[in-house]
Protein backbone atom coordinates (compact mmCIF):
# COMPACT_ATOMS: atom_id res chain seq x y z
CA UNK A 1 0.00 0.00 0.00
CA UNK A 2 1.41 3.60 -0.74
CA UNK A 3 0.07 6.69 -0.99
CA UNK A 4 0.32 10.23 1.15
CA UNK A 5 -1.99 8.77 3.88
CA UNK A 6 0.54 5.63 4.36
CA UNK A 7 3.88 7.76 3.86
CA UNK A 8 2.59 9.80 6.60
CA UNK A 9 1.80 6.84 9.09
CA UNK A 10 5.69 5.88 8.02
CA UNK A 11 7.07 9.29 8.67
CA UNK A 12 5.87 9.53 12.04
CA UNK A 13 8.87 6.43 13.10
CA UNK A 14 11.04 6.89 9.73
CA UNK A 15 11.52 10.71 10.77
CA UNK A 16 12.61 10.42 14.52
CA UNK A 17 14.19 7.07 13.51
CA UNK A 18 16.82 9.11 11.09
CA UNK A 19 17.21 11.86 13.40
CA UNK A 20 18.59 9.52 15.94
CA UNK A 21 21.01 7.69 13.81
CA UNK A 22 22.11 11.37 12.67
CA UNK A 23 22.08 12.94 16.18
CA UNK A 24 24.36 10.57 17.54
CA UNK A 25 27.11 11.55 15.42
CA UNK A 26 26.35 15.25 15.31
CA UNK A 27 29.63 16.60 17.28
CA UNK A 28 28.56 20.23 17.98
CA UNK A 29 25.57 20.36 20.52
CA UNK A 30 24.53 23.33 19.22
CA UNK A 31 23.76 21.96 16.03
CA UNK A 32 22.14 18.71 17.84
CA UNK A 33 19.46 21.17 19.73
CA UNK A 34 17.99 22.79 16.12
CA UNK A 35 18.26 18.77 14.76
CA UNK A 36 16.43 17.75 16.97
CA UNK A 37 13.88 20.37 17.26
CA UNK A 38 13.59 20.01 13.34
CA UNK A 39 12.71 16.50 13.82
CA UNK A 40 10.42 17.16 16.11
CA UNK A 41 8.51 19.80 13.97
CA UNK A 42 8.42 16.95 10.98
CA UNK A 43 7.17 14.72 12.97
CA UNK A 44 4.19 16.38 14.48
CA UNK A 45 3.51 17.89 10.71
CA UNK A 46 2.97 14.22 9.48
CA UNK A 47 1.00 13.20 12.61
CA UNK A 48 -1.43 16.08 11.71
CA UNK A 49 -1.65 15.02 8.13
CA UNK A 50 -3.51 11.83 9.42
CA UNK A 51 -6.24 13.95 10.34
CA UNK A 52 -7.11 14.88 6.79
CA UNK A 53 -5.81 11.87 5.03
CA UNK A 54 -6.13 8.32 6.77
CA UNK A 55 -5.01 4.94 5.45
CA UNK A 56 -7.02 1.74 5.39
CA UNK A 57 -5.82 -0.66 7.79
CA UNK A 58 -2.77 -2.82 7.17
CA UNK A 59 -1.53 -5.71 8.56
CA UNK A 60 1.05 -3.57 10.70
CA UNK A 61 -0.46 -0.28 11.01
CA UNK A 62 -4.21 1.14 11.94
CA UNK A 63 -5.25 4.95 12.17
CA UNK A 64 -7.98 5.81 14.23
CA UNK A 65 -9.64 8.26 16.22
CA UNK A 66 -8.51 6.50 19.46
CA UNK A 67 -4.79 6.61 18.26
CA UNK A 68 -4.99 9.95 16.60
CA UNK A 69 -5.45 11.64 19.70
CA UNK A 70 -3.09 10.41 21.18
CA UNK A 71 -0.36 10.75 18.55
CA UNK A 72 -1.03 14.06 17.73
CA UNK A 73 -0.50 14.47 21.51
CA UNK A 74 2.49 12.72 21.41
CA UNK A 75 3.46 15.28 18.81
CA UNK A 76 3.10 18.23 20.39
CA UNK A 77 4.28 17.56 23.74
CA UNK A 78 7.48 16.10 22.22
CA UNK A 79 7.87 19.12 19.95
CA UNK A 80 7.71 21.73 22.69
CA UNK A 81 9.83 19.24 24.92
CA UNK A 82 12.70 20.13 22.47
CA UNK A 83 12.20 23.49 22.45
CA UNK A 84 12.49 23.93 26.08
CA UNK A 85 15.45 20.63 25.85
CA UNK A 86 17.36 23.42 23.77
CA UNK A 87 17.93 25.97 26.84
CA UNK A 88 17.78 23.38 29.45
CA UNK A 89 19.92 21.30 28.26
CA UNK A 90 22.63 23.86 27.08
CA UNK A 91 22.39 25.20 31.49
CA UNK A 92 23.49 21.96 32.25
CA UNK A 93 26.35 21.43 29.43
CA UNK A 94 27.87 25.26 30.94
CA UNK A 95 27.78 24.01 34.51
CA UNK A 96 29.42 20.79 33.99
CA UNK A 97 26.45 18.75 34.82
CA UNK A 98 26.34 17.16 30.91
CA UNK A 99 29.58 16.73 28.59
CA UNK A 100 29.37 17.26 24.50
CA UNK A 101 29.59 13.26 24.48
CA UNK A 102 26.83 12.77 26.71
CA UNK A 103 25.26 15.35 24.60
CA UNK A 104 24.71 13.47 21.26
CA UNK A 105 23.76 10.49 23.49
CA UNK A 106 20.71 12.41 25.44
CA UNK A 107 19.37 13.71 21.66
CA UNK A 108 19.81 10.66 20.02
CA UNK A 109 17.83 8.96 22.71
CA UNK A 110 15.50 11.34 22.89
CA UNK A 111 14.63 10.52 19.45
CA UNK A 112 14.56 6.73 19.82
CA UNK A 113 12.10 7.05 22.82
CA UNK A 114 9.93 9.02 19.91
CA UNK A 115 10.22 5.89 17.53
CA UNK A 116 8.78 3.82 19.95
CA UNK A 117 6.22 5.68 21.29
CA UNK A 118 4.86 6.23 17.80
CA UNK A 119 5.51 2.65 17.02
CA UNK A 120 3.19 1.54 19.89
CA UNK A 121 0.19 3.90 18.61
CA UNK A 122 0.20 3.21 15.22
CA UNK A 123 -0.04 -0.33 14.52
CA UNK A 124 -2.11 -2.72 14.44
CA UNK A 125 -0.03 -5.88 15.93
CA UNK A 126 0.10 -6.48 19.55
CA UNK A 127 3.71 -7.81 19.53
CA UNK A 128 4.81 -4.47 17.38
CA UNK A 129 3.27 -2.71 20.13
CA UNK A 130 4.55 -4.44 23.32
CA UNK A 131 8.28 -3.73 21.09
CA UNK A 132 7.37 -0.33 20.96
CA UNK A 133 6.72 0.23 24.74
CA UNK A 134 9.77 -1.43 25.35
CA UNK A 135 11.75 0.72 23.04
CA UNK A 136 10.48 3.67 24.49
CA UNK A 137 11.00 2.60 27.95
CA UNK A 138 14.86 1.19 27.28
CA UNK A 139 15.45 4.50 25.69
CA UNK A 140 14.52 6.86 28.90
CA UNK A 141 15.52 4.17 31.37
CA UNK A 142 19.22 5.54 29.76
CA UNK A 143 18.23 9.14 30.04
CA UNK A 144 17.38 8.69 33.12
CA UNK A 145 20.99 8.06 34.22
CA UNK A 146 22.70 10.01 32.21
CA UNK A 147 23.86 12.24 34.99
CA UNK A 148 26.30 8.86 36.07
CA UNK A 149 25.88 10.00 39.87
CA UNK A 150 25.25 7.25 41.94
CA UNK A 151 21.56 8.55 42.70
CA UNK A 152 20.73 9.25 38.87
CA UNK A 153 22.57 5.57 38.27
CA UNK A 154 20.59 3.54 41.05
CA UNK A 155 17.45 5.47 40.09
CA UNK A 156 17.79 4.04 36.17
CA UNK A 157 18.58 0.68 37.47
CA UNK A 158 15.61 1.05 39.32
CA UNK A 159 13.33 1.67 36.46
CA UNK A 160 14.76 -1.09 34.41
CA UNK A 161 14.40 -3.69 36.89
CA UNK A 162 10.71 -2.93 37.58
CA UNK A 163 10.18 -2.02 33.93
CA UNK A 164 11.43 -5.11 32.99
CA UNK A 165 9.24 -7.04 35.38
CA UNK A 166 6.35 -4.65 33.57
CA UNK A 167 7.20 -5.60 30.50
CA UNK A 168 7.75 -9.51 30.83
CA UNK A 169 3.96 -9.57 32.50
CA UNK A 170 2.89 -7.43 29.19
CA UNK A 171 4.47 -9.83 27.22
CA UNK A 172 2.81 -12.90 29.19
CA UNK A 173 -0.54 -11.54 28.69
CA UNK A 174 -0.05 -10.59 25.20
CA UNK A 175 0.57 -14.18 24.70
CA UNK A 176 -2.38 -15.29 26.45
CA UNK A 177 -4.99 -13.32 24.62
CA UNK A 178 -2.53 -14.42 21.05
CA UNK A 179 -3.59 -18.19 22.33
CA UNK A 180 -7.20 -17.02 23.07
CA UNK A 181 -7.42 -15.85 19.07
CA UNK A 182 -5.55 -18.73 17.40
CA UNK A 183 -8.50 -21.22 17.68
CA UNK A 184 -10.59 -18.37 16.10
CA UNK A 185 -7.78 -16.70 13.86
CA UNK A 186 -5.60 -19.13 13.06
CA UNK A 187 -1.84 -19.26 13.12
CA UNK A 188 -0.04 -15.98 12.38
CA UNK A 189 -0.19 -11.75 11.91
CA UNK A 190 -3.79 -12.37 11.51
CA UNK A 191 -4.30 -13.28 15.49
CA UNK A 192 -2.01 -10.40 16.47
CA UNK A 193 -4.09 -7.91 14.82
CA UNK A 194 -6.07 -4.97 17.13
CA UNK A 195 -8.63 -5.55 14.27
CA UNK A 196 -9.61 -9.11 13.84
CA UNK A 197 -9.76 -9.42 18.09
CA UNK A 198 -12.07 -6.88 17.85
CA UNK A 199 -14.11 -8.53 15.91
CA UNK A 200 -14.00 -11.73 16.95
CA UNK A 201 -13.90 -11.16 20.51
CA UNK A 202 -16.88 -13.31 21.04
CA UNK A 203 -16.16 -16.22 20.21
CA UNK A 204 -12.61 -15.90 21.55
CA UNK A 205 -11.51 -18.48 25.16
CA UNK A 206 -13.18 -16.13 27.69
CA UNK A 207 -10.78 -17.86 30.02
CA UNK A 208 -7.60 -16.57 28.54
CA UNK A 209 -8.62 -13.01 27.91
CA UNK A 210 -9.52 -12.94 31.79
CA UNK A 211 -5.77 -14.10 33.16
CA UNK A 212 -4.37 -12.40 29.60
CA UNK A 213 -5.77 -9.02 30.93
CA UNK A 214 -5.24 -8.98 34.11
CA UNK A 215 -1.25 -9.58 33.44
CA UNK A 216 -1.51 -7.04 30.71
CA UNK A 217 -3.06 -4.48 33.52
CA UNK A 218 -0.13 -5.40 35.98
CA UNK A 219 2.21 -5.13 33.21
CA UNK A 220 1.55 -2.05 31.50
CA UNK A 221 0.21 -0.60 34.54
CA UNK A 222 3.89 -0.29 35.59
CA UNK A 223 4.73 1.64 32.70
CA UNK A 224 1.45 3.96 33.65
CA UNK A 225 2.52 4.87 36.96
CA UNK A 226 -0.36 3.05 38.96
CA UNK A 227 -0.08 1.81 42.48
CA UNK A 228 1.44 -0.78 43.45
CA UNK A 229 3.88 -0.61 40.55
CA UNK A 230 4.44 2.86 40.82
CA UNK A 231 8.15 2.77 42.68
CA UNK A 232 10.32 3.44 40.18
CA UNK A 233 8.27 7.01 39.07
CA UNK A 234 10.03 9.38 41.97
CA UNK A 235 12.75 8.15 41.26
CA UNK A 236 13.56 8.56 37.74
CA UNK A 237 11.62 11.55 37.83
CA UNK A 238 13.74 13.21 40.74
CA UNK A 239 17.16 12.04 39.14
CA UNK A 240 16.48 12.08 35.53
CA UNK A 241 16.87 15.48 32.65
CA UNK A 242 13.62 17.56 33.52
CA UNK A 243 12.86 17.20 29.89
CA UNK A 244 12.74 13.64 30.27
CA UNK A 245 10.47 14.02 33.41
CA UNK A 246 8.24 16.08 30.99
CA UNK A 247 7.86 13.39 28.22
CA UNK A 248 7.39 10.78 30.97
CA UNK A 249 4.61 12.43 32.68
CA UNK A 250 2.76 13.89 29.51
CA UNK A 251 3.53 10.99 26.92
CA UNK A 252 4.95 7.42 28.08
CA UNK A 253 2.82 7.18 31.14
CA UNK A 254 -0.27 7.99 28.36
CA UNK A 255 1.13 5.55 25.89
CA UNK A 256 0.99 2.30 28.60
CA UNK A 257 -2.55 3.16 29.37
CA UNK A 258 -3.10 3.37 25.79
CA UNK A 259 -2.32 -0.28 25.86
CA UNK A 260 -4.96 -0.97 28.46
CA UNK A 261 -7.18 0.37 26.85
CA UNK A 262 -6.95 -1.32 23.21
CA UNK A 263 -6.93 -4.73 25.34
CA UNK A 264 -10.33 -3.16 27.43
CA UNK A 265 -12.23 -2.81 23.84
CA UNK A 266 -11.52 -6.42 22.79
CA UNK A 267 -13.06 -7.01 26.37
CA UNK A 268 -16.06 -5.16 26.21
CA UNK A 269 -16.90 -6.87 23.30
CA UNK A 270 -17.23 -9.99 24.61
CA UNK A 271 -20.26 -10.67 27.54
CA UNK A 272 -18.55 -13.85 28.64
CA UNK A 273 -15.55 -12.08 30.07
CA UNK A 274 -14.88 -10.57 33.53
CA UNK A 275 -16.16 -6.75 33.47
CA UNK A 276 -12.45 -4.82 33.05
CA UNK A 277 -13.84 -1.91 34.30
CA UNK A 278 -14.16 -2.68 38.08
CA UNK A 279 -9.74 -3.34 37.72
CA UNK A 280 -9.86 -0.15 36.37
CA UNK A 281 -11.75 1.48 39.29
CA UNK A 282 -10.37 -0.32 41.95
CA UNK A 283 -6.50 0.43 40.99
CA UNK A 284 -7.58 3.62 39.68
CA UNK A 285 -8.75 4.95 43.73
CA UNK A 286 -5.55 3.02 45.24
CA UNK A 287 -3.79 5.36 42.99
CA UNK A 288 -5.50 8.24 44.03
CA UNK A 289 -5.54 7.89 47.83
CA UNK A 290 -1.81 6.63 47.60
CA UNK A 291 -0.52 9.24 45.96
CA UNK A 292 -2.39 12.15 47.33
CA UNK A 293 -1.21 11.25 50.87
CA UNK A 294 2.17 10.24 50.02
CA UNK A 295 2.13 14.12 48.51
CA UNK A 296 2.42 15.84 51.49
CA UNK A 297 5.23 13.99 52.45
CA UNK A 298 7.82 14.75 49.95
CA UNK A 299 10.68 17.19 50.30
CA UNK A 300 11.84 17.23 46.58
CA UNK A 301 9.88 19.40 44.00
CA UNK A 302 10.56 16.94 41.68
CA UNK A 303 9.16 14.13 43.48
CA UNK A 304 6.11 16.07 44.64
CA UNK A 305 4.80 16.27 40.91
CA UNK A 306 6.02 12.35 40.04
CA UNK A 307 3.17 11.55 43.27
CA UNK A 308 0.71 14.45 40.98
CA UNK A 309 1.16 12.19 37.90
CA UNK A 310 0.20 9.20 39.87
CA UNK A 311 -2.23 10.45 41.53
CA UNK A 312 -3.72 11.67 37.84
CA UNK A 313 -2.87 8.38 36.21
CA UNK A 314 -5.29 6.98 38.98
CA UNK A 315 -8.28 9.37 38.16
CA UNK A 316 -8.13 8.35 34.60
CA UNK A 317 -8.03 4.68 35.42
CA UNK A 318 -11.17 5.59 37.63
CA UNK A 319 -12.65 7.28 34.67
CA UNK A 320 -12.19 4.48 32.06
CA UNK A 321 -13.30 2.26 34.63
CA UNK A 322 -16.25 3.53 35.08
CA UNK A 323 -16.75 4.10 31.27
CA UNK A 324 -20.28 5.35 29.65
CA UNK A 325 -20.17 7.72 27.42
CA UNK A 326 -19.46 10.61 29.68
CA UNK A 327 -16.50 8.65 31.90
CA UNK A 328 -14.59 7.94 28.28
CA UNK A 329 -15.25 11.29 27.33
CA UNK A 330 -13.95 12.67 31.10
CA UNK A 331 -10.82 10.34 30.94
CA UNK A 332 -9.67 11.36 26.88
CA UNK A 333 -9.58 15.12 28.60
CA UNK A 334 -8.36 14.24 31.67
CA UNK A 335 -5.40 12.72 29.94
CA UNK A 336 -5.30 15.74 27.31
CA UNK A 337 -5.31 18.22 30.13
CA UNK A 338 -2.71 16.21 32.49
CA UNK A 339 0.03 15.69 29.67
CA UNK A 340 0.17 19.49 28.72
CA UNK A 341 -0.64 20.75 32.08
CA UNK A 342 1.99 18.93 33.93
CA UNK A 343 4.70 18.91 30.98
CA UNK A 344 4.37 23.26 31.68
CA UNK A 345 4.98 22.29 35.73
CA UNK A 346 8.05 20.39 34.87
CA UNK A 347 9.18 22.99 32.21
CA UNK A 348 9.12 25.88 35.09
CA UNK A 349 10.32 23.21 38.03
CA UNK A 350 13.70 22.97 35.62
CA UNK A 351 14.22 25.74 35.15
CA UNK A 352 13.77 26.85 39.07
CA UNK A 353 15.99 24.01 40.02
CA UNK A 354 18.63 25.72 37.69
CA UNK A 355 17.73 29.12 39.66
CA UNK A 356 18.26 27.99 42.72
CA UNK A 357 20.59 25.34 42.71
CA UNK A 358 18.31 22.95 44.48
CA UNK A 359 15.42 20.73 43.94
CA UNK A 360 14.97 20.86 48.25
CA UNK A 361 11.17 22.32 48.49
CA UNK A 362 12.52 23.54 52.11
CA UNK A 363 14.90 25.60 50.46
CA UNK A 364 12.86 27.49 47.54
CA UNK A 365 10.31 29.99 48.96
CA UNK A 366 9.25 33.64 46.83
CA UNK A 367 9.33 32.66 43.91
CA UNK A 368 7.16 35.09 42.96
CA UNK A 369 9.58 37.65 43.97
CA UNK A 370 12.25 36.34 42.45
CA UNK A 371 11.79 35.16 39.73
CA UNK A 372 8.43 36.59 38.78
CA UNK A 373 8.01 34.15 35.31
CA UNK A 374 8.67 30.99 36.70
CA UNK A 375 6.78 31.90 39.98
CA UNK A 376 3.53 32.85 38.23
CA UNK A 377 3.77 30.42 35.50
CA UNK A 378 4.09 27.90 38.56
CA UNK A 379 1.20 28.77 39.97
CA UNK A 380 -0.51 29.00 37.57
CA UNK A 381 0.44 25.32 36.38
CA UNK A 382 -0.46 24.20 39.85
CA UNK A 383 -3.76 25.91 40.11
CA UNK A 384 -4.25 23.84 36.73
CA UNK A 385 -3.30 20.82 37.83
CA UNK A 386 -5.35 21.01 41.18
CA UNK A 387 -8.34 21.01 39.46
CA UNK A 388 -9.31 24.94 39.51
CA UNK A 389 -11.23 26.68 37.11
CA UNK A 390 -11.27 27.91 34.49
CA UNK A 391 -8.79 25.72 33.69
CA UNK A 392 -9.65 22.20 31.47
CA UNK A 393 -9.17 19.92 34.45
CA UNK A 394 -11.62 21.54 36.60
CA UNK A 395 -13.38 20.57 33.14
CA UNK A 396 -12.54 16.88 33.46
CA UNK A 397 -13.15 16.31 36.82
CA UNK A 398 -16.03 17.78 37.19
CA UNK A 399 -17.53 15.90 34.22
CA UNK A 400 -16.54 12.86 35.54
CA UNK A 401 -17.60 12.94 39.49
CA UNK A 402 -20.90 15.01 38.41
CA UNK A 403 -21.44 11.59 36.23
CA UNK A 404 -20.35 8.95 38.48
CA UNK A 405 -22.50 10.46 41.11
CA UNK A 406 -25.62 9.51 38.64
CA UNK A 407 -24.40 6.23 38.66
CA UNK A 408 -22.66 5.34 42.14
CA UNK A 409 -22.34 8.07 44.08
CA UNK A 410 -20.20 6.22 47.10
CA UNK A 411 -17.66 5.76 44.16
CA UNK A 412 -18.18 9.64 43.43
CA UNK A 413 -17.77 10.28 46.99
CA UNK A 414 -14.49 8.80 47.64
CA UNK A 415 -13.54 10.33 44.24
CA UNK A 416 -14.10 13.52 45.42
CA UNK A 417 -12.29 13.24 48.64
CA UNK A 418 -8.95 11.79 47.19
CA UNK A 419 -8.75 15.10 44.58
CA UNK A 420 -9.68 17.21 47.64
CA UNK A 421 -7.04 16.04 49.41
CA UNK A 422 -4.62 16.18 46.67
CA UNK A 423 -5.49 19.30 46.47
CA UNK A 424 -5.08 20.56 49.87
CA UNK A 425 -1.46 18.83 49.33
CA UNK A 426 -1.06 20.67 46.10
CA UNK A 427 -1.49 23.99 47.57
CA UNK A 428 0.13 24.01 50.65
CA UNK A 429 3.10 23.42 48.70
CA UNK A 430 2.54 26.09 46.23
CA UNK A 431 1.91 28.57 48.72
CA UNK A 432 5.51 27.83 50.32
CA UNK A 433 7.29 27.97 46.96
CA UNK A 434 5.72 30.79 45.46
CA UNK A 435 5.00 33.51 47.94
CA UNK A 436 7.01 34.63 51.21
CA UNK A 437 10.49 35.82 51.41
CA UNK A 438 12.72 35.19 48.34
CA UNK A 439 14.93 32.15 49.62
CA UNK A 440 19.12 33.06 49.65
CA UNK A 441 21.05 31.64 46.51
CA UNK A 442 19.81 32.48 43.23
CA UNK A 443 22.22 31.80 39.57
CA UNK A 444 21.16 33.07 36.62
CA UNK A 445 19.39 31.03 34.02
CA UNK A 446 17.93 31.57 30.73
CA UNK A 447 13.93 30.37 30.91
CA UNK A 448 12.18 29.68 27.40
CA UNK A 449 8.87 30.62 28.89
CA UNK A 450 6.94 29.78 25.06
CA UNK A 451 6.17 25.94 25.70
CA UNK A 452 5.26 27.14 29.19
CA UNK A 453 2.47 29.43 28.22
CA UNK A 454 1.45 27.58 25.12
CA UNK A 455 0.62 24.61 27.24
CA UNK A 456 -1.07 26.49 30.04
CA UNK A 457 -3.10 29.01 27.51
CA UNK A 458 -4.28 25.44 25.04
CA UNK A 459 -5.42 24.48 28.99
CA UNK A 460 -7.37 27.71 29.96
CA UNK A 461 -9.06 28.16 26.24
CA UNK A 462 -10.03 24.57 26.43
CA UNK A 463 -11.51 25.21 30.34
CA UNK A 464 -13.38 28.16 28.99
CA UNK A 465 -14.74 26.80 25.85
CA UNK A 466 -13.98 23.65 24.47
CA UNK A 467 -14.52 23.33 20.74
CA UNK A 468 -17.44 21.24 19.46
CA UNK A 469 -14.82 19.19 17.19
CA UNK A 470 -13.30 18.42 19.65
CA UNK A 471 -15.82 16.81 22.33
CA UNK A 472 -17.57 14.92 18.94
CA UNK A 473 -14.29 13.70 18.21
CA UNK A 474 -14.12 12.40 22.46
CA UNK A 475 -17.62 11.68 22.03
CA UNK A 476 -16.84 9.32 19.04
CA UNK A 477 -14.05 7.85 20.86
CA UNK A 478 -15.65 7.17 23.91
CA UNK A 479 -18.11 5.02 22.07
CA UNK A 480 -15.46 2.59 20.95
CA UNK A 481 -13.96 2.26 24.19
CA UNK A 482 -17.58 0.91 25.63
Amino acid sequence: MSGPAFDAVIATIAIPAAAAAILAVVPSWRLATRLNVIASVLTIAAACLLLWHRPAPTALFLIDDLNIVFLLLNGFVGCTTSLFSAGYIAHELQTGHLTPRYLRFYHAMYQVMMVGMNLALITDNLGLMWFGVELATLSTVMMVGIYRTPASIEASWKYLILGSVGIALALFGTILVYLAARPVLGIGMAAMQWTNLRHHAAALDPALLDVGFIFLLIGYGTKAGLVPMHAWLPDAHAEGPTPISAVLSGLLLNVALYAILRFKMVLAMSHATIEPGILLIGVGLLSLFFAALMLYRRRDIKRLFAYSSIEHMGIIAFAFGIGGPLGNIAGLLQMMMHSLTKSAIFFSVGHIAQAKGTQKIAAITGLTTSHPLLGWTLVAGVAAIAGLPPFGIFTSEFLLITSTFARAPLLAVLLGFGILLAFGALLLRMTGLCFGEPSAGSYPVSASSVPIVLHLGVVLLIGLAMPAFLYAWFAHVATMLG
